[in-house]
C-alpha cells in the first residue's frame, strides 16, 4: 500500500473543532485494516533499527499507534496521560497551550533511568504536547531516541519545534496547508 493510498484514508472534517481548521481524522485508517497494518508496518520498519527500550504513547490516539508498534517490536508500552487519569503515584509536567495550561503525567518509576524511548502519537501540529512529553521523559533520565506519528501538518511547525528541542522526529504522512 503507498503513502498515498494511506493518506486517502484519512478523513478531512472541516471547520473542527472550530472555523478555518481542517481536522485530520486517522480514526477512518485505523477503521481500516490494511491501512492499519501498513501503518503500523512502516512505523515498525523507522523504529526498529532504534532497538528502543519503551515505546511511549502520548494520550489519546497516541496510545492506538503505540500500543500495536510496542507489539509489533516486541517491545513495552507506557502511556502518557493527562492529570489525573492514572491511578497510582505519578509524575508530570505542565506545559503552555494556546489558551491556558495543561499537564502531562506518566507513573513513577515506569520508565527507568536510562531507558531508550520512541515516543509515539498520531499526529504532530504545533508541538506542544510532544516537546512537553520528551522534556518529562528526559527529566526521568530517558534518553528520546526519535518522536514518531502517523501524521505532520507542517505548516504548524510542530517537528521544527521538536527537531529544536533536541527531538529527532518523523511522520509516516504530512497534509500541507494547516
Amino acid at each position: 500500500m503507498s503513502i498515498d493510498s494511506l493518506t486517502t484514508l484519512v478523513r478531512t472534517i472541516p471547520d473542527f473543532p472550530k472555523p478555518g481548521i481542517q481536522f485530520r481524522d486517522i480514526t477512518t485508517l485505523l477503521a481500516d485494516g490494511e491501512g492499519l497494518r501498513e501503518l503500523i508496518k512502516r512505523m515498525a520498519d523507522i523504529a526498529r533499527p532504534l532497538d528502543p527500550d519503551l515505546i511511549v504513547g502520548i494520550e489519546a490516539r497516541g496510545f492506538i499507534l503505540g500500543a500495536a508498534l510496542a507489539l509489533a517490536l516486541g517491545k513495552g508500552f507506557v502511556p502518557v496521560r493527562k492529570k489525573g487519569k492514572l491511578p497510582g503515584k505519578t509524575v508530570g509536567i505542565d506545559y503552555v497551550l494556546e489558551y491556558g495550561t495543561d499537564r502531562l503525567e506518566i507513573h513513577v518509576g515506569q520508565v527507568p533511568a536510562g531507558a531508550r524511548v520512541l515516543l509515539v502519537d498520531d499526529l504532530i501540529a504545533t508541538g506542544g504536547t510532544a516537546t512537553a512529553a520528551a522534556q518529562l521523559l528526559r527529566e526521568q533520565g530517558a534518553s528520546v531516541l526519535m518522536a514518531l506519528f502517523a501524521i505532520d501538518l507542517p505548516d504548524l511547525g510542530g517537528m521544527v519545534a521538536l527537531e529544536a528541542d533536541g527531538v529527532v522526529s518523523q511522520a509516516i504522512m504530512a497534509f500541507e496547508g494547516d
